[in-house]
């Protein structure tokens, strides 16, 4: 008979304990899943760290010369700062909190050099500089304060300043007077008014001595000459003659709202004044002459006394002193009327042969009359306002408009020309018509899509960096390690039914049962399919149900090592 061969149990490996040694068990394929997925998730940790450390970057300089360009990039390198640039490469960029540093050490290396230097050119005298060198460096100083003041203004982006100060001599009939010239360079879509040009001219004109504000010339960076010697003073005085025209008009303007607007709605009124006014300049002249009569004391204007004596004449006597060396007092004698006699002692004194002749000419009384007429006088004023016509509901709910009616519309003149100060002999002239205002449907904005709203783009520019690496994050975490750990992690499998015990396995082969019960008779396995063999195994198993002593014994011989 021949020997039944039992196969042999298949008993799995003992797993291993440590999750290293799990880790090391599995596939090399998983091994390297997890190895790149560990280390792109740590590249997208640093990234996402390096990301919020940037925090918020300032501008250091704008539209720098390349020249001096590199050389802040160079320092900024060897100061270990960092830097990177911005709108399309024109500004330079640095850390916020760094800003105020990184100036001042650029500061304390000359950088940039084209920023304009002032008054701290003269902080360190060169020995042995010459007194033309001297005067070139206060030049020098003197313009790029002027810069750095007109550089301030609004709407002046860039500024430059050319003195012309000429060498002086002792002679002051022979020096010759500064001058100056001032270039803009203007924001783009800014002008500048008269005004503002003329607070330029008196600024450099003030700024440097003997300086006429005639000599400045200031031109924009087009080649236009905004200012230049010679201009006319009345010239400047069209800015503020339309502004004072515009205040004029605004004012009446005001008047008419406030006492109409009241009466008939906000809505329902537009008026419009317009004002001539005046800027003519007048001047009279008047002489006037009157006789010098009355009685107060004439001036005199000029007086001639001529003295003739006959030969044998008396010679001069009389104390000599200081009554004697005084001037003849002036004839005290009316104009109109007849001289006064000589008195006797008078005529003793002169002798028979004396002759003396007195002439006097008085002031004429003049009167010069000056008279200058004021200035943006008001000539005329006129007024239009049209009045919305009225708006009435009846009794179904049907709205309709109606005119006003003709007595309303004269209070509404009245009005009018009492706000305004009517003059009829000025020539004053009010309109006040009533007609139906034209109802336009109100224009609804353009919807527009959530995400090109304006704070949605600023939140997406700002949000879409994180986010974008948190996804990364959370795809290689789900995707990549967490399988291979997973995996790892797994328990063992079960050991195979039939390596339980040695029973079991005998049942399993003999298959004499569909159903093979437990040690307690109610746990059921299932049912193992029968395994195809050949006609020895049959046999083996058909032995083994009819003659089950002796398949024992077989079986016990085996184990006991007997023939």
């Amino acid at each position: 008979m021949d020997q039944l061969t039992v196969p042999t149990p298949l008993v799995p490996a003992e797993a291993p304990r440590g999750v290293m040694a799990k880790l090391g068990a599995l596939p090399m394929a998983t091994r390297m899943k997890l190895g790149i997925g560990v280390a792109a998730l740590a590249a997208v940790v640093v990234a996402v760290s390096l990301w919020a450390n940037q925090g918020d970057w300032k501008v250091l300089f704008v539209n720098l010369p390349d020249k001096d360009a590199g050389a802040v990039v160079a320092q900024l390198s060897a100061l270990n700062v960092p830097y990177r640039h911005g709108e399309g490469g024109q500004a330079l960029l640095v850390p916020a909190d760094r800003l105020h540093e990184v100036r001042m050490k650029l500061a304390t290396a000359g950088l940039p050099k084209s920023v304009v230097a002032g008054n701290e050119l003269l902080d360190n005298p060169r020995l042995g500089q010459t007194d033309r060198q001297e005067r070139v460096m206060m030049q020098r100083a003197l313009e790029g304060e002027l810069v750095r003041t007109i550089s301030k203004l609004d709407g002046v982006e860039e500024a430059r300043v050319h003195l012309g100060l000429p060498n002086q001599n002792g002679f002051f009939r022979e020096q010759q007077k500064p001058s100056a010239s001032v270039m803009l360079t203007l924001h783009p879509g800014r002008s500048l008014d008269r005004a503002q040009v003329a607070g330029i001219v008196h600024l450099v004109s003030s700024s440097v001595p003997e300086l006429n504000p005639k000599a400045v010339s200031v031109l924009d960076q087009r080649g236009g000459l905004l200012s230049g010697p010679g201009e006319d003073a009345a010239k400047s005085l069209d800015e503020q003659q339309l502004r004072y025209v515009g205040q004029i008009e605004d004012s009446y303007l005001k008047r008419v709202r406030e006492i109409v607007e009241p009466v008939v709605g906000r809505d329902n009124l537009r008026a419009t004044v317009t004002a001539d006014i005046d800027f003519s300049q007048s001047e009279a002249t008047s002489e006037q002459y009157r006789p010098n009569q009355g009685d107060q004391p004439a001036a005199v204007r000029s007086q001639q006394t001529l003295e003739s004596t006959q030969p044998g004449q008396a010679a001069p006597s009389g104390v000599p002193g200081a009554a004697t060396n005084q001037p003849p007092q002036p004839a005290q004698a009316p104009i109109n009327g007849a001289s006064a006699p000589l008195q006797p002692a008078q005529m003793g004194a002169a002798g028979g042969g004396a002759r003396r002749e007195n002439v006097t000419n008085f002031e004429v009384d003049k009167t010069v009359k000056v008279t200058r007429n004021a200035t943006g006088a008001i000539k005329r004023i006129n007024a239009a306002v049209v009045v919305n016509h009225r708006t009435t509901t009846d009794a179904k709910g049907k709205t309709s408009t109606v005119p006003l009616p003709q007595e309303e519309l004269d209070k509404l003149t009245a009005l009018v020309q009492e706000a305004i100060g009517f003059n009829k002999e000025r020539g004053d002239s009010v309109k006040v018509i009533n007609a139906p205002f034209k109802v336009e449907a109100p224009v609804e904005p353009e919807a527009v899509p959530l995400w090109k709203q304006p704070w949605a783009q600023d939140l997406m520019r700002a949000a879409g960096v994180p986010l974008a690496l948190a996804l990364v994050a959370l795809g290689l975490i789900f995707g990549v390690i967490r399988p291979a750990v997973n995996q790892a992690l797994a328990p063992p499998p079960p050991p195979p039914e039939e390596a339980k015990s040695e029973v079991t396995a005998l049942d399993a082969v003999v298959d004499d049962a569909q159903e093979l019960p437990g040690a307690d008779g109610q746990n059921q396995l299932p049912a193992l399919e029968a395994p195809k063999e050949d006609a020895k195994l049959e046999a083996a198993r058909k032995l083994a149900r009819e003659n089950p002593t002796a398949v024992a014994n077989i079986v016990r011989d085996w184990v006991t090592g007997e023939a």
